[in-house]
């Protein structure tokens, strides 16, 4: 396939890898069988890569239905964003329709797929943000002109999700990885370790993800190097991290942290690329 420059993150990501790409860009292995990508979100590193046969996951429901739409009902897609308008009013009304399960369940595929798009596009800093019910609760953003209908991007995904053999699985990130062989590579970018108590944001599913799980990706990492499958993962520079991986090579590289209440604290920070190849 020839490469497309258009193909980017149609929604904005808390941790999204988009400033990171020339950095990971260094660690792509040459050559492997099928690419997979356990935690999703914004696909930035896909998007970059572009290989011809992908199996990516999300445990975000709605995230991979808009996915989904993208490549099945990308015409209607757009048209449907075409009712949103940018104030604080509409904002509000649409982010409310998932508090009732009656309403919330008779919209279509294509309706929860424009909803979730649009509510990304004009919420407080990008925050795909739900809580412990799984309802969408960031804040409304009060941008002046959110690309909110993004035409030129959904074209560009639907596209590639047609050319492409893509297979999109929701699941539990290990679960997602069932079937996969010697050859295949993987990227992770699960939710980062907290460098601080203020810091710690995983509320993109309901679930959450503590320590407990940090320990069983590394786990299942242990497991795919045994099958002679390559991996390269993401995640915070703290100790606990440093330490689950010290057995793989480690790399520490400099992040822009854009999410804080404080503007001067978004600074540079440390982060890991963890691999278990030269």
């Amino acid at each position: 396939m020839k490469y497309n420059k258009l193909l980017v993150p149609v929604v904005k990501w808390v941790g999204g890898k988009r400033q990171l790409l020339p950095e990971i860009r260094k660690y792509i292995p040459k050559k492997f069988s099928n690419y997979y990508e356990p935690f999703l979100g914004g696909g930035a590193v896909l998007f970059d890569i572009q290989p011809k046969k992908a199996i990516i996951n999300d445990i975000n429901e709605e995230l991979i239905n808009l996915y989904k739409v993208i490549r099945d009902n990308a015409d209607e897609l757009i048209e449907d964003l075409k009712k949103y308008t940018n104030d604080s009013e509409c904002f509000y009304r649409t982010r409310e329709l998932d508090r009732d399960i009656n309403i919330y369940s008779k919209l279509s595929n294509i309706e929860r797929a424009s909803r979730i798009h649009y509510l990304n596009k004009t919420c407080y800093n990008g925050l795909f943000r739900v809580n412990r019910a799984g309802q969408f609760n960031a804040p409304f953003g009060r941008y002046k002109s959110p690309n909110i209908v993004n035409e030129i991007t959904i074209r560009a995904l639907n596209k590639y999700f047609n050319t492409a053999d893509i297979e999109f699985r929701c699941c539990d990130f290990e679960e997602s990885l069932k079937g996969i062989r010697k050859g295949a590579f993987v990227y992770f970018d699960p939710p980062y370790d907290p460098v601080s108590d203020s810091s710690d944001f995983t509320g993109y599913s309901k679930g959450g993800f503590d320590k407990n799980q940090q320990i069983r990706l590394r786990n299942l990492c242990e497991t795919i190097n045994e099958k002679e499958v390559k991996f390269l993962l993401s995640n915070s520079a703290t100790e606990f991290i440093l330490d689950l991986y010290r057995e793989f090579n480690v790399e520490i590289i400099q992040a822009k942290r854009i999410i804080n209440s404080k503007g001067s604290e978004r600074g540079e920070i440390d982060e890991v690329l963890v691999r278990n190849y030269d």
